[in-house]
């Protein structure tokens, strides 16, 4: 299964962001990082199954970068 990178940022009313440079249709949030990571993996399902209905190619993934 591929791996694609994830962008967690706090956001303006105190959640907490999540954005897939790689698939700019997923976006979500969470009340908190572990929030928002478990609705991460829906949130990119729900954009690549778009890409797939329209007939388009799905993005590839970039390379994951590890956390400093």
């Amino acid at each position: 299964m591929p791996r694609y990178p994830v962008v967690l940022e706090p956001d303006r009313n105190n959640t907490t962001l999540v954005t897939f440079p790689d698939v700019p249709e997923a976006v979500t949030f969470g009340n908190d990082e572990a929030d928002a990571l478990s609705r991460a993996a829906g949130a990119l399902e729900s954009a690549l199954m778009f890409y797939i209905a329209d007939r388009r190619p799905t993005p590839l993934p970039s390379r994951v970068r590890k956390k400093k």
